[in-house]
């Protein structure tokens, strides 16, 4: 990755196959998200990729996470590698890095912050599967860093439609911008 001008970085987060298939409008969500890759790499801004993942058996899931928790024992029999893979149309470019989380916010459990440190990144563009999780909680942790923060509400999702919305329209807003993936492309 080269030393960026702009100060900016695109995060494209939770974009797994595995998460994809929980999702009714997956299509739109990669579309959308294809297009703000693709405007990235056009002007420049490093696109950085990551992923929820644990080892093997899920050690890094402890009994006192209620969200994780239930999850683990699925996880049991899961292999890790298939999980953590990127839809096949979001894929990393060779040169892309792709950070590796153990829990809901980019930064929990990964070297996300060094990394956005050296590459001289404060201005934070988010995507990502679930609102409610890794978005709102990178959000909350970036605001709290002091990065500037966009988020593309048409390259996140949710379960809860309803939830989404809300977030967008009225969380969001507090502490970034927040554009559709065409807004943000002519911004």
């Amino acid at each position: 990755m080269e030393q960026n001008k702009q100060g900016t970085a695109l995060l494209v987060m939770d974009m797994q196959i595995s998460i994809f298939s929980q999702l009714a409008n997956a299509d739109h969500v990669i579309a959308e998200t294809r297009r703000a890759i693709d405007n990235a790499h056009q002007k420049g801004i490093p696109v950085i990729y990551v992923v929820v993942g644990f080892r093997q058996s899920s050690p890094e899931i402890s009994s006192n996470n209620k969200s994780f928790a239930v999850a683990k024992e699925m996880f049991a029999n899961v292999n890790m590698q298939d999980f953590i893979k990127i839809h096949p149309l979001l894929q990393p470019l060779e040169n892309e890095l792709t950070v590796i989380k153990r829990r809901v916010s980019a930064f929990a459990g990964s070297d996300l912050e060094v990394v956005l440190r050296s590459f001289n990144i404060n201005h934070l563009v988010l995507a990502g599967i679930a609102t409610s999780g890794v978005v709102l909680s990178t959000l909350r942790q970036a605001a709290d860093k002091d990065y500037k923060l966009t988020v593309l509400s048409d390259c996140c999702a949710d379960r809860d439609l309803e939830v989404h919305e809300i977030l967008m329209q009225k969380v969001f807003s507090r502490q970034a911008d927040v554009f559709t993936a065409e807004e943000w492309i002519n911004s």
